[in-house]
């Protein structure tokens, strides 16, 4: 457990140390943040805060782990790839937004070419390897199941799905990093209990690289992840679960990604079919703003749910009872 929390150290003080060298180069580039039209007032002012703030915590993680893994595993070195592919889709979408200067970088069928090209590998991966397969545990229960030939799939859209809910969940200032971070937290201990030591380094790395990159993130955001984050996170947080046979308990742990993402569905839904709006506006967050929450209390709140959520996971597992 030592090795654990030296990775969150190294990679925390890491990422204080290349935040102040790579926030001026994105401001120097201009990469910054375009801002909705049709999302709240308040967030007007944001305009121009530099983005792709992702690649802070991406570059991080990658140099602790060849700090403190000198002899990767086969599972952590999947989670750092997985971690860099869908940063670089994230980074293709960004660039595209920034160059455009427009709220949309790669075209919704592009991105979700790469998303699924890059989830195939994955996929492939996972069900050929001994140590994985296609089995997945059930949560509350002993028991897994083997999806067979319809978990690649499965895989293909659980991976849409993450990456997509984490990127939902990144639209206030250090609202992913934090429910994310503690996400991160939670599959490092996991990690450990199962004895998969080295993929729980990886994951005190992105926990500590988050904690770093909080003190620039957090309100008032001196940066933003952009895609460029929003998506690695999804990618890395989809891949160490795969590799722990445990996708469903994404669903647990990550709940606030699943308010999300529901808000957006029903927000949709109601408005074609009844014309009427359930939330004042979606993603879930954004309607607490327009309620009246200030930004810092929605990701303490959030945050705090999700500590919960993690307590409610660790009763699930049967490695942690």
């Amino acid at each position: 457990m030592k090795i654990v929390i030296y990775s969150v150290l190294v990679s925390f003080l890491i990422a204080i140390f290349l935040g102040p060298i790579l926030i001026p180069v994105l401001k120097k580039l201009k990469f910054g943040q375009n801002i909705r039209e049709e999302g709240p007032k308040s967030h007007q002012k944001k305009a121009g805060t530099p983005s792709m703030g992702g690649i802070i915590f991406i570059v991080t993680s990658a140099i602790a782990m060849c700090i403190i893994v000198r002899k990767p595993s086969d599972e952590s070195s999947v989670a750092l790839y997985s971690f860099i592919a869908f940063g670089v889709i994230g980074f293709m979408d960004d660039y595209l937004k920034i160059k455009h200067k427009k709220n949309e970088g790669l075209k919704s069928r592009q991105k979700m070419i790469l998303l699924v090209l890059v989830s195939l590998i994955f996929a492939f991966y996972a069900s050929t390897n001994s140590n994985i397969g296609s089995e997945i545990m059930i949560p509350f229960t002993n028991y897994s199941v083997n999806l067979g030939f319809l978990y690649i799939p499965f895989v293909v859209f659980y991976y849409a799905a993450v990456t997509n809910a984490v990127n939902l969940t990144d639209g206030l200032d250090g609202l992913a990093t934090s429910v994310t971070l503690l996400v991160m937290t939670f599959f490092a201990l996991v990690s450990y209990a199962m004895g998969n030591y080295n993929l729980s380094i990886f994951c005190g790395i992105v926990a500590g690289s988050l904690l770093g990159f909080l003190r620039y993130n957090a309100y008032p955001a001196k940066v933003f992840m952009g895609d460029t984050g929003s998506l690695a996170l999804g990618g890395a947080l989809a891949t160490i679960a795969l590799i722990l046979k445990m996708e469903l308990f994404v669903i647990l742990v990550g709940g606030i990604y699943v308010a999300e993402t529901v808000s957006v569905i029903l927000q949709v839904a109601s408005f074609k079919l009844f014309k009427k709006r359930i939330f004042k506006m979606a993603p879930l967050h954004h309607h607490f703003e327009l309620l009246g929450w200030h930004e810092a209390k929605i990701v303490s709140v959030f945050s705090i749910i999700t500590v919960i959520l993690c307590l409610i996971t660790f009763v699930s597992l049967p490695v942690i009872k």
